[in-house]
């Protein structure tokens, strides 16, 4: 999901309802989830989108230092 960072990755759930999954898997100490949630129309929400970028970016802030 290069939309959200690099690295960021996407998993689809169909349950007769959609989820998405947002991650990364790129750091060796773990699998951070950034954002799960239930889809309800074609188009990802922007709202999720943020929230997903943000704490991407808050994570790698803290892997820093």
């Amino acid at each position: 999901m290069p939309s959200v960072g690099r690295g960021v990755r996407e998993i689809r759930i169909q349950t007769g309802l959609e989820h998405r999954v947002f991650y990364v898997a790129s750091f060796a100490d773990g699998v951070y989830v950034l954002h799960a949630f239930e889809k309800r129309t074609s188009r990802t929400p922007k709202r999720d989108l943020d929230l997903a970028r943000a704490r991407y970016r808050g994570l790698r802030a803290s892997r820093r230092g």
